[in-house]
């Protein structure tokens, strides 16, 4: 009787010893571990809490909750690719300065009309022309003066009349040429305003010389005014 109650008392000891202390899940598959047959959990020692291995174990068959220092640790993820830092806002680009200006007047007289006649030829139209594309040249125009006159030959009322139509001559031309016809004003001025030359016509002369020699007052004078960049100083010599 005493002898079976040894018999017993060593069995549970034995039985203390490989009961589990931990329940671990276990691969069922992996008989590297002895696993409980009721749970399938992998069984630890009750003394040093360590799994208890197969013979058939293997540093291969190695699990990370019995022998995680032999089983290989998956990479950590990548990490994430920090987001780019954004671009700077590009600077605005610095608006070009605006050229210094300054006033222009230009005046051109184009004379010797026919005698009694309002038409221009051919010869004071280039007169013009080569004015405008030379004297205009970078001028914001502001406004446009056409003045006619006439020579002293004839009474005050007719000269007034011809002397409007050359100025609407003039004016009509440049209008033709592109120029803004709100730009411009013209007026007749008859014979009072006369070239200073002329006072030595003397009316002793014969018609026709009379008329040859006040041909300087059969004028219409153009007055432009406007502005146009200032001129670069020159580079002083080294």
């Amino acid at each position: 009787m005493q002898s079976m109650n040894r018999r017993a008392l060593t069995g549970l000891a034995v039985a203390a010893v490989m009961l589990p202390s931990a329940v671990l899940a276990a691969d069922t598959k992996n008989q590297g571990y002895l696993v409980d047959a009721m749970t399938g959990n992998i069984v630890t020692s009750a003394t040093t809490g360590l799994c208890v291995r197969t013979s058939d174990w293997t540093p291969a068959r190695a699990v990370a909750q019995c022998d995680p220092d032999l089983v290989r640790k998956a990479p950590p993820p990548p990490k994430a690719a920090p987001a780019p830092k954004p671009k700077p806002a590009a600077k605005p680009k610095p608006k070009p300065k605006k050229p210094a200006m300054m006033n222009v007047e230009l005046k051109l007289s184009v004379q010797n009309f026919d005698f009694d006649k309002a038409t221009m030829r051919d010869d004071q139209r280039k007169e013009i022309d080569s004015w405008m594309a030379k004297a205009w040249k970078g001028v914001t125009l502001g406004a446009i003066i056409v003045t006619g006159h006439t020579d002293r030959i004839g009474s005050a009322a007719y000269n007034k009349k011809l002397s409007e139509a050359r100025a609407q001559t003039v004016k009509d031309y440049l209008t033709s040429k592109g120029v803004d016809q709100k730009l411009i004003f013209w007026e007749g001025k008859g014979f009072a305003n006369p070239v200073p030359v002329t006072k030595f016509c003397d009316n002793k002369m014969s018609r026709k010389q009379l008329i040859d020699c006040l041909a300087p007052n059969r004028r219409v004078d153009i007055e432009a005014v406007g502005r146009k960049p200032k001129p670069k100083p020159k580079a002083k010599p080294k």
